[in-house]
């Protein structure tokens, strides 16, 4: 989906006007239930008085803004709107209810993520994942090192391309890892949370309007603050891990989707290996459920 209000950015710069309006909804839907004022709007986005009132006075006549007693909520036209978007995303119907029981089975975030050409879309998402730029609507572009369990059972002609996009020292670790990916039957982030952190700022920043040099230096920082995946050798004793994620296969043999769990801690390889399970298990449940 995308807002237009009036902005006269260049494809590919930042936005400001659209992203106040992005905030503002963001803020009202993650309070559903919750009728917000003016004043709370303000403090909770940093806006100023005049620049809040400005965008919830033009989406409260587009109809996606609701306005009761100076109070603000989410409005009808926003919710017609989504639920028709919605439509773009059939297996999240399916798969939602396998989430939101796996999240309650593991007690810890869990997260559905689809795939649209070369990104990742969060689809659904239960709980709060210790990384806050894992929320729904977040677009990942499909890029090594990361969304591996969405490339380990590809073509061989695909993975070999996905790989020569990464920086030349993390390929030959890549190739063993898509392996062990397959035989495993998920992928696991061993990321620091302040790393994680990190990654999703560096990731922006490679996305933006930069020079070739530039990306081609976050790339590598973003490799040098990567330990890729745990190969059968690494995964004993105590292991830090940030997310498992088991890949949505259909009929046809591509992966469409991934079930991912946030258990963010260090644990038992033991343990990790147990909540990998539970995830392929959930996933292949979705799989089934298409």
């Amino acid at each position: 989906m995308t807002l237009t209000v009036g902005d006269t950015e260049s494809e590919g710069q930042p936005s400001p006007p659209t992203q106040r309006v992005v905030r503002v909804i963001e803020l009202l839907a993650d309070n559903p239930g919750a009728a917000i004022t003016l004043a709370e709007i303000v403090r909770r986005t940093g806006f100023s008085r005049a620049t809040a009132h400005a965008v919830l006075a033009q989406l409260t006549r587009s109809g996606w803004v609701t306005r009761e007693d100076g109070h603000f909520t989410i409005g009808a036209g926003f919710v017609a709107l989504a639920r028709h978007a919605e439509r773009g995303y059939p297996l999240r119907r399916l798969a939602a209810p396998l989430v939101h029981e796996l999240a309650a089975d593991l007690d810890m975030p869990v997260f559905l993520a689809e795939r649209q050409g070369a990104r990742i879309t969060v689809t659904e998402l239960v709980g709060i994942p210790a990384m806050d730029w894992i929320r729904p609507g977040r677009h990942i572009p499909l890029r090594p090192p990361v969304c591996r369990e969405f490339v380990a059972w590809s073509p061989e002609e695909d993975i070999e391309q996905w790989i020569n996009a990464a920086p030349q020292g993390a390929r030959d670790r890549l190739r063993e890892v898509l392996e062990v990916i397959c035989d495993r039957g998920y992928a696991i982030e061993r990321l620091t949370a302040d790393h994680a952190e990190m990654i999703g700022a560096l990731a922006s920043l490679r996305d933006s309007p930069v020079s070739d040099t530039l990306r081609s230096r976050v790339a590598g920082l973003l490799t040098e603050l990567t330990t890729i995946d745990y190969l059968p050798e690494e995964s004993e004793g105590h292991v830090a891990v940030v997310t498992v994620g088991a890949p949505i296969i259909d009929p046809g043999g591509v992966v469409v989707a991934s079930i991912v769990a946030c258990p963010n801690r260090e644990m038992l390889a033991a343990e990790m290996e147990q909540i990998g399970k539970a995830v392929v298990a959930a996933a292949d449940r979705a799989a089934v459920a298409r």
